[in-house]
């Protein structure tokens, strides 16, 4: 990675009281989950301190900049599970939250043709009418079956999963009111709920659509950030999880922040301290201190110790369970079920800055496709030869590419008449057979740069500079073990009752006063904030009871 500062512009630095060494509550981690749940924390009226590693909050949600007037979304690059309720509940708009429509999918085809999909409707039957006939008229059969089965998942979503193995009368409770929820699903929704739990994107997609293009663009949906291809068990789930995205209440929507992810979670900051939340840059926690079975503070780095009744861990599950606390302190079941969690990191980003728009020539002098993702997934069969070669060790050679032209949604990411490319890479295993990624990380992004150039003839001469985030990088420099962005893989034995381990998905854990709240517990990963608030919540009850 290219050496670069994340930007703060407009933001209070943050300061802590020197002498101050008693709190309520002590979140690790200022990730955007981490803020989250600090935000309601220090809302209730509980006395908040954030500690953060780096000298500046956001986690893997940071903009920086690359070279002078350049603003990149270094990892993180587009807002669409954000729980709504976050944003109401936290103000928000008033410490200026700002997500932007990101109104198209450009969908480039090795034959010259495109798939170029909208926000009218009409619009979009038309396009895919261009490729076939039947697929238009299947695409809405399609919309509605999976909308379908969003709405029945997103009160799931939205809530705690139920402890699968209480005895408590709560505990039964919860259960029953999770078994009469499914009872009320149709049965064809919840058909189709299993099938995408249980299979993969290419299974369920096939049912519907005869088009390449059409497939190899909603089957990439199916992979994001996990270690599988469009046709391998698991892909539905994914496929699934990203379709509850949504933006102003529009399904399957995606936006981008004005200034970045890096300023929305700046936005948290901002909010975090109107609720009177302190945070603490440039700390590294070394323990979590306890004493008889419960939590009682932290211990950072240089020595210094911190007390507070609640502690509560961003972090990774590895991080919670065995960096900051002694396993031995731990059930040996959990610890067992940590040993077997998969991370399994396979994405990386490689980022232009551009001297000007790339041309498809096909489409002439058109620009307007580039206002959103443009899609390097033209088959499904595209997709799963790129995972073929990850399964044995190595990176795609032609790799799928998630770019975001994000300069033209917000013109003042790039100086006049140049741009920024944000490129999601699928596929790149943490672990490289025979080799390592300061040996191949520039030959990585020569494949990406390679594959842009073969649908952007003249794309290389518009590159500028270019910035490479590996797995490695994604773990060393954002603290995402293997570089997974999920804090761990979306498998079913990995999520809900499960995520991240049996009988701990309430965000509890075994040390009483000791919180977890990363993308390592239900809803999982991704910037929708689900995790900080829902522990949050699990807290204030807590004591609410104690």
């Amino acid at each position: 990675m290219t050496d670069s500062s994340a930007l703060q512009d407009g933001v209070t630095t943050p300061t802590v009281d020197a002498g101050s060494r008693e709190f309520d509550a002590i979140v690790i981690g200022g990730g955007h989950n981490g803020l989250v749940n600090a935000s309601y924390l220090a809302k209730s009226g509980l006395r908040t301190l954030i500690v953060e590693r780096r000298d500046f909050v956001g986690g893997a949600a940071i903009t920086e900049e690359l070279r002078p007037g350049f603003k990149f979304t270094t990892f993180s690059y587009a807002l669409s599970l954000l729980r709504p309720n976050i944003i109401h509940d936290l103000g928000l708009v008033k410490h200026g939250f700002m997500p932007l429509l990101m109104p198209a999918s450009f969908c480039p085809m090795e034959n010259g043709d495109a798939l170029v999909m909208g926000t009218d409707r009409n619009e979009n039957i038309i396009e895919i009418a261009r490729h076939s006939q039947h697929d238009a008229d299947a695409y809405d059969q399609y919309s509605h079956d999976i909308e379908m089965v969003v709405r029945a998942v997103k009160p799931l979503f939205d809530k705690a999963p139920p402890d699968l193995f209480a005895t408590s009368p709560d505990g039964v409770a919860e259960l029953a009111e999770l078994a009469q929820h499914l009872r009320g699903v149709d049965k064809g929704v919840l058909h189709n709920l299993v099938r995408l739990l249980t299979g993969s994107a290419a299974d369920f997609l096939d049912d519907y659509f005869e088009s390449d293009i059409l497939k190899g663009y909603l089957a990439s949906s199916g992979i994001i950030g996990t270690k599988v291809g469009p046709m391998s068990q698991g892909s539905g789930l994914v496929l699934l999880f990203h379709g509850m995205g949504e933006h102003d209440g529009s399904l399957g929507s995606w936006a981008f922040h004005k200034g970045g992810n890096g300023e929305f979670t700046q936005v948290l900051a901002r909010a975090a301290q109107s609720f009177g939340a302190q945070i603490k840059l440039g700390t590294e926690v070394d323990r979590v201190i306890t004493s008889n079975g419960r939590a009682t503070g932290i211990a950072l780095a240089d020595g210094t110790e911190l007390s507070a009744k609640v502690i509560v861990s961003a972090a990774d599950p590895r991080r919670t369970f065995t960096k900051f606390v002694d396993p031995r302190e731990l059930p040996a079941d959990l610890v067992d079920a940590l040993r077997r969690y998969r991370y399994q990191g396979t994405s990386s980003k490689v980022n232009f800055a551009l001297d000007g728009l790339p041309t498809y020539p096909s489409l002439g002098e058109r620009t307007d496709m580039f206002r959103g993702f443009t899609n390097i997934a033209p088959t499904m069969e595209y997709l799963e030869r790129a995972f073929d070669e990850a399964k044995y060790g190595w990176y795609s050679t032609r790799p799928y590419i998630d770019g975001a032209i994000q300069s033209t949604i917000v013109p003042d990411m790039a100086p006049p008449g140049k741009h920024v490319m944000s490129c999601f890479i699928h596929y790149t295993p943490y672990e490289l057979r025979g080799s390592d990624w300061p040996t191949e990380r520039e030959h990585m992004a020569d494949n990406v740069q390679a594959t842009l150039e073969s649908f952007f003839p003249g794309f290389s001469d518009l590159v500028l500079q270019r910035e490479i985030v590996t797995p490695l990088d994604i773990e060393t420099v954002a603290g995402l073990p293997e570089g997974n962005i999920f804090h761990g893989e979306f498998f079913a034995p990995q999520m809900y009752f499960f995520r991240p381990a049996p009988g701990w998905s309430q965000y509890r854990t075994p040390i009483e006063g000791y919180y977890q709240c990363g993308s390592g517990t239900h809803p999982g990963g991704c910037v929708s904030g689900g995790p900080g608030w829902l522990a949050s919540q699990r807290i204030l009850r807590d004591l609410a009871t104690a």
